[in-house]
Formats: C-alpha cells, structure tokens, sequence
C-alpha cells in the first residue's frame, strides 16, 4: 500500500483541482454498455486512481484499483461518510440529479465513528435473526407464485415480472409486511419506481410513499411486534427513535431490492448466454452458485458507489487528494483490477470481491448471505420449474440499463414450454 501514502507522482493533478484537462466525464454510452474497456483504458492513462466529472461539470476522483479501493474503506478517518465533508456543495445545484445519493440524510449511510456502530449493529442484530431456512422456503413459494403467473403463456420478461419483485417481496416479508395484501403490493411497485425510474414514473412521489408505508409499519410493529428484522430493531437495547428506524429499515430495503434483483437477472442472462454453464444448468447446482459469485466479479450490480470524502488532504495512488474532495468507489473497476487477475481469469470459488464493500461501513454481516439465499432460490427455482427456459432475442440484442451506478439490464426476455398446472 505504499502509492496510497508516498509523494505525489508527476501526475498529479493541480491542487484541489481534480477536473483538470484530463478528467474523464462520468457517464455516457460506452460506460453504459462496455464500462470495463472504459475502466481498463482510464487504468491505463491514469492509474489506480482517476479524476473525473459528475453531472454538471462537478470534479470527483474515481477510485479503479483493488488495494486503492480496499485501503478507501478501511481507513474511516481519512476517508468519512458523511458528505457534508464536501468541498463543492457551493456549486451543487438543489435539483443536481444525483442528490438522491449524496445529500445528507440521518440514515445509517452518513452516520461515522460510534454513531455508525450503534446503528450498524442495530441493522446486524435484527438481520441475524433471519432464519436462513426459513427466509429460502418464503423465497421458494414467492418465485413459485411469480412463475404461475407467467409460465402459461410460454414466454415472460424476466427483469420486470421475476428478478425485480422477488427480492422486493423477500425483504418485505424479513420486515414484516404481510404477504399478498395490497399494500404490500403498492410497496413494492413503489420501491421499484423509487430506485429505478421508468419512463413517466414518479420516483420522488414513490419515495415519499415508501416512507409513509414504513413508518406505518413501524408504528405497528411497535404495538404489536413480532419475528421480524422490524420489531428486532424496535426492541434493541440502542433505543433508535421511529424516524431512525425508518430511515434505517428503508436503507436496508433499498440495499437488498435492486442490487439482488440485478444479481438474479445478470446471473440469468450468465446462464442463459454463456456455453460454459448452458449445458443442462437444472441438472446441477454446483454451477448456479459458480454463476452467482462470477456475477458478483465481472457484472456486479453496483458498479461505483458515491461515496466517501477526504477528512484532510492524504495521498492515494500517487495522487493528492485534498480535504473535502469526494472520491467515488469503482467497486466494478476493482473487481477486475489487473493486479489481483494478471491472466484476465476469474476464479469463480474465490469471494474477496468487493461487491458488498469493505470495511465498516461495507453491508452488514448477515446482509450478503442472505441477499445470496434470495438470489441462488430464485435462479435455481426458475431453472426447476422451466428447463427449457431459452432467451427470445439474441444475446448481442440484450441492452444495459443507462446507468453508471448499477449494472443491470433493461430487460431479459425469454421464453420456454408454457407450464401446465
């Protein structure tokens, strides 16, 4: 780790200036469709750690390397959470689009030091309470009730009718909302719209009704509680107020829809698409695991993670970084760092990526494991129940979602024998 504390190198960037004349924008249709021929071409001009520009010409430093990104996360008091830190907020306008992400909230996401740990061990204590057994049966019978839904009619659009709600419904039932009913249903529709905009949604609107639907859970929950990640919380001895919690429990779902539901569909589209894995998949197990951790190499569903700001002025990878600059995680970029893979293999029984973070403010302990239950019951349950389950487009046709945070697709399209009931 010697780059991250040596003298900068000759290619440092003026003084508080990242957005200099180099500064690679931060979007746009190549990062959208083929981010690591991007990352591998920013590796090579700047190094493990790039400057970059945000929407409306807002400087940032992305940060590609493995042990660059590892030593970010570990080192809490150099590099912090709460984005208040940040030196640009003068020139950040109030509808800048990525305001959803980095304006200060009293979630556990910007909390530092003991604040963090009071919360985040909150989080960790209601989350080990989950049965694993119990949580993949419930996803079990959600997938099969998805299926039926569609598996008539021969032919289903996976992202939005499988990969999307069956996370959505699995984490709900963790917290406690009641299956099936109504408006555990708007719920969900109004976590999807609120983390994934389509065309004509309202995501602030959704947002709001997200809120609303928690704190009324939580309300609850607090008169009646129950076996639940909701009514744990409730109950820790920390004594998180209502508003905490529903911050709280809303990161949780947030950290545990989309992300899973991306893993589950680039896990599909993995299988249905690469000829390593698409000889007779149903038959064996032991690939849709190898499937699900290759995923979380090469497709990771949250490429870059905005972000941690700099405490004071500190090296990192030869570059100086000053007090207040933000410093987004290209966690995507370092999950194939050429360092840590010199022969571009990646061995899918190896799970030091960094797709859940690292360091203390990485996803809390249980929180991988069974985002990984949800995951592995919906592609090996759908594998089960449709076997033949083909792509109806072209591989080459598949897009990706237009975003530089996640990777995801904008639809999986198949089709497969209509199964009879």
């Amino acid at each position: 780790m010697s780059d991250t504390t040596g003298s900068p190198s000759t290619n440092t960037p003026p003084p508080g200036c990242p957005a200099h004349g180099s500064a690679v924008q931060l979007g746009g249709l190549e990062y959208q469709q083929t981010p690591s021929q991007l990352y591998r071409t920013m590796r090579r001009e700047h190094g493990a750690v790039a400057p970059v520009v945000l929407d409306g010409g807002i400087p940032a430093w992305l940060v590609l390397g493995y042990p660059e990104v590892s030593y970010v996360t570990s080192h809490d008091e150099l590099f912090a959470r709460d984005s208040r830190r940040w030196n640009q907020w003068p020139n950040i306008p109030a509808d800048w689009p990525l305001m959803p992400f980095v304006g200060h909230q009293p979630s556990v996401l910007f909390t530092e030091g003991q604040e963090h740990q009071r919360r985040a061990g909150v989080i960790t204590q209601a989350l080990e309470g989950v049965d694993q057994f119990e949580l993949a049966r419930e996803c079990e019978t959600i997938a099969e009730q998805l299926i039926a839904s569609f598996g008539g009619s021969g032919q289903a659009e996976l992202m939005s009718s499988y990969a999307h709600a069956l996370p959505a419904r699995g984490v709900l039932w963790m917290c406690g909302m009641p299956q099936g009913s109504t408006d555990t249903e708007q719920l969900v529709d109004d976590l999807r719209i609120s983390l994934d905009a389509g065309e004509g949604d309202d995501p602030v609107a959704a947002y709001m009704r997200v809120g609303e639907r928690i704190m009324q859970l939580v309300k609850e929950k607090r008169e009646r509680p129950g076996p639940d990640v909701t009514s744990r919380m409730l109950l820790d001895p920390a004594g998180l107020s209502d508003e905490e919690i529903v911050q709280d429990l809303i990161s949780v779902i947030a950290a545990a829809q989309q992300p899973t539901a991306n893993w589950i569909c680039n896990t599909l589209r993995l299988l249905l698409t690469d000829e390593r894995f698409a000889v007779n998949v149903s038959g064996g197990r032991v690939s849709v695991g190898d499937a699900l951790n290759e995923v979380l190499w090469l497709d990771t569903p949250t490429q870059n993670f905005i972000g941690r700001w700099a405490v004071r002025d500190t090296q990192l990878g030869g570059r100086l970084i000053r007090e207040g600059d933000c410093l987004v995680l290209g966690l995507a970029a370092a999950n194939t760092d050429p360092q840590i893979w010199p022969e571009s293999h990646v061995g899918a029984e190896n799970s030091s990526h960094l797709s859940f973070s690292n360091g203390e403010h990485r996803c809390p302990y249980p929180a991988p494991l069974l985002a990984d239950v949800m995951a592995r019951t919906a592609v090996e349950t759908l594998l089960e129940r449709l076997p033949d389950l083909v792509l109806s487009v072209e591989p080459t046709e598949l897009t990706w979602r237009p975003s530089i945070w996640m990777r995801g697709l904008t639809s999986l399209p198949v089709e497969f024998t209509p199964a009879v009931h």
